[in-house]
């Protein structure tokens, strides 16, 4: 618990933060790996690390309410991989899933809150309960008249994403009688772009990770090719609002150069 003095300081400097920001370019679009629940968890003396799980998913409805305040309408989150669906320790996968039933999931049904879900990945890889549970809320919030857009990435591959989109281009093709080399001929980033888990949505304008680790680990890899990445070195629960104010300080000040 942080002691008057620090709090004080702390709320200080945060409306500072957002001064700085007031007159600059924010991103449309942010995308986050929410990477460090387990060692944050040991960090905090936590007999079971499992328990960053859920004070991560507890966090992520918080983070949300930073993006909704500065008018951040589209916020994509990697929740998990399918490397970790299927090689993480079974005990550790199901604790993952039902803290984004209980604790991500269900809270969006509510009515109050604006954003609408989208799902990003396999959800055959997903346990039926999971499956269901992120079906629900995406079906319940898909004609929620708001302009916020939540992205959950799980059972998430960037590379079997891009395939995907490709196999389902060449098949629609096919259906149209079109030969390989028509496809060829006509084959453009636009067309793969919208077969992808993300079709029709903007790409991210900044990647932000959490933990300290610096690298993508496949997350929107089409996606995210002019992104601008701000890597953070504290864990994901312990991602304070100065932290997000940062990366979006450090955003505000790049000049972006798509591509050169």
């Amino acid at each position: 618990m942080m002691q008057p003095v620090r709090r004080a300081a702390y709320r200080l400097y945060a409306r500072r933060l957002r001064a700085q920001l007031a007159h600059t370019s924010l991103p449309r679009h942010v995308a986050m790996v929410m990477d460090g629940n387990r060692r944050w968890a040991r960090q905090m003396g936590f007999d079971d690390p499992g328990l960053g799980h859920r004070y991560g998913a507890e966090h992520i409805h918080e983070v949300l309410g930073w993006c909704a305040e500065l008018g951040i309408r589209h916020v994509s989150l990697f929740v998990a991989s399918v490397d970790n669906m299927r090689k993480r320790a079974s005990d550790e996968v199901a604790n993952l899933m039902r803290m984004i039933e209980d604790v991500v999931a269900e809270p969006l049904l509510r009515p109050a809150n604006p954003w609408q879900l989208h799902l990003a990945g396999r959800a055959d890889v997903l346990p039926d309960s999971t499956r269901h549970a992120l079906k629900l809320a995406e079906d319940a919030t898909r004609e929620r008249a708001t302009d916020f857009h939540l992205t959950v990435a799980i059972g998430y591959d960037g590379r079997e994403e891009i395939v995907n989109a490709v196999r389902a281009l060449l098949e629609d093709e096919a259906r149209a009688g079109a030969t390989l080399d028509d496809v060829a001929q006509r084959l453009t980033a636009d067309a793969i772009a919208a077969r992808l888990y993300t079709g029709g949505q903007p790409d991210p304008d900044l990647v932000i990770r959490t933990s300290g680790e610096r690298r993508m680990s496949g997350f929107l890899l089409w996606q995210a090719a002019y992104s601008e990445l701000y890597f953070c070195d504290v864990y994901w629960p312990g991602f304070r609002k100065i932290d997000f104010l940062r990366a979006l300080r450090s955003y505000s000040a790049r000049g972006r150069r798509f591509g050169a």
